[in-house]
């Protein structure tokens, strides 16, 4: 039988819990000072609140002008949320009340205080904050969890559901919380070398409920917490029609056989300056003129520097982007965590219904995550997803001269549906591109190297190049891709 579920105020983090906290339960929030246990247990309040609902925040650690401030810094207001505070004198110096100093009365008087107060008030939700003050009055660690369960039966009898939120701050660590609730949401904040902070939840568990498992990056801003479920490609799929995707250049889709698919993925590689990003619009653009939404997420570029190429290939981006055809949207690699960006290209592809994505570059893509450990798995998935949604996903993937060997490092062509290599090469002096289609997997394609050509007339395919013409080839990793293409083109 299905439980009643409690939904949370984060609508996202309910999508995690399967529909959210299952009711009259007791679940602990956990996480180091910081990580914001305190916003989501008064989210949890407010949301209740706003519903009509009794609700009650106990406090042993913050006071209620502190809890003010911190729902006023959201512009939210706790009016509706009755407030008892458990706090140490100093906290109140010179104020005329009655007060209660955890620091001064045994463990057993605290939580009968609590459960007297929960009597009084008799709420449908309960927030205690913190877990950390009840066990610095504990002497031992039996005496602690007999008084954890002795609260957990009072907290059942009275059919509320309680949120305890715990800072993980008491040594020895012990999981006796955890062992003695019915849910574990637990918080985690990691620094970068650089920019941002990334937050992080995950369901430890959820005891007689369904959630979905795994880390969910999330962000506390202005007025809401923001909470981004890890993608599963299989839980969204949907019918589209197969069909050749053009790049309204002709001798382009040639090469391709046809044309991009749809629910393919194709990467555009080559050294910089080749054209990749140019190329990439005009695919964007082509979309566009069909009217389709296109979703074009740029980590190394300005909207003024697009502008400013497409006037040089005499390419109207203007139009489009100021009517949301083309949604262009900045993305700052150091500000932004992995499920946030893949967020962002969900609601583009849900809720607007892209036909086009345009990610550029893979480069900078890589600077939002820690490692490279969960890249492939990341990528392998938001791959499959666009695929199930029937979007033609564009990587631009870049690489350095000279010395920088990075042509693909980690292997990224090879989950992709289709490798487009752009290229130098030199012909009488003078430095020309190449273009080649190393892969489609979807049907045929012309493997032979043509000129690539950037004017004021556009993107264009010119002639095939002669045998042994001599390419610029930058790095191992594209002189490989050339030398077999090569040996196609002349067998």
């Amino acid at each position: 039988m299905d439980q009643k579920r409690i939904l949370t105020g984060i609508p996202e983090l309910d999508v995690v819990l399967r529909g959210g906290l299952l009711a009259e339960r007791i679940h602990l929030i956990e996480g180091l000072p910081g990580t914001g246990k305190t916003t989501f247990g008064l989210r949890f309040l407010i949301n209740g609140s706003e519903r009509q609902e009794r609700c009650l925040y106990v406090t042993l650690s913050e006071t209620r002008r502190e809890l003010q401030v911190c729902a006023a810094s959201h512009d939210w207001s706790i009016e509706g949320i009755n407030i008892y505070e458990l706090v140490p004198a100093e906290a109140r110096l010179g104020q005329e009340q009655s007060i209660l100093f955890p620091s001064e009365v045994e463990l057993n008087a605290t939580i009968e205080l609590i459960a007297k107060k929960i009597r009084e008030y008799n709420p449908t939700r309960v927030v205690i904050d913190s877990m950390a003050e009840l066990r610095l009055l504990a002497t031992e660690s039996a005496s602690y969890r007999r008084q954890i369960i002795a609260l957990r039966q009072f907290l059942l009898q009275q059919q509320c559901t309680a949120l305890l939120l715990d800072d993980l701050t008491s040594e020895p660590r012990d999981h006796d919380l955890q062992g003695s609730v019915h849910g574990v949401i637990s918080l985690e904040q990691r620094e970068r070398a650089f920019g941002s902070a990334r937050r992080r939840l995950r369901v430890v568990k959820m005891r007689g409920g369904d959630f979905q498992s795994g880390w969910h990056d999330f962000a506390i801003v202005h007025n809401e917490v923001l909470v981004f479920p890890s993608l599963i490609a299989d839980e969204h799929r949907k019918e589209y029609q197969r069909e050749a995707v053009s790049s309204d250049v002709p001798e382009l889709d040639s090469l391709m056989g046809g044309g991009l698919m749809r629910g393919t993925t194709v990467v555009l590689q080559g050294p910089t300056g080749v054209g990749k990003s140019s190329l990439a619009l005009q695919y964007a653009i082509a979309g566009a003129k069909r009217k389709e939404h296109i979703a074009y997420f740029s980590f190394d570029e300005t909207l003024e520097t697009l502008y400013d190429r497409a006037r040089g290939l005499n390419i109207t981006i203007h139009e489009p982007i100021e009517n949301q055809t083309i949604h262009w949207e900045r993305i700052n690699p150091s500000r932004i965590s992995p499920g946030e960006f893949i967020w962002k290209v969900r609601m583009e592809v849900e809720k607007k219904q892209a036909r086009i994505v345009v990610i550029d570059s893979l480069n900078s893509y890589l600077e939002t995550l820690e490692g490279v450990d969960a890249l492939m798995p990341q990528l392998h998935e938001l791959f499959t997803y666009l695929n199930h949604q029937g979007v033609v996903c564009i990587w631009v993937l870049g690489h350095g001269s000279g010395t920088d060997t990075a042509c693909d490092p980690l292997g990224v062509t090879l989950i992709s549906d289709a490798v487009i290599l752009l290229h130098f090469f030199e012909q009488d002096g003078e430095v020309k591109k190449g273009i080649t289609v190393a892969k489609k997997r979807p049907g045929k394609h012309d493997c032979s190297i043509h000129e690539y050509l950037l004017s004021a007339t556009g993107v264009g395919i010119g002639s095939r190049l002669p045998q042994h013409l001599p390419l610029m080839r930058t790095d191992p990793g594209l002189a490989r891709h050339t030398a077999d293409l090569t040996t196609v083109t002349t067998s």
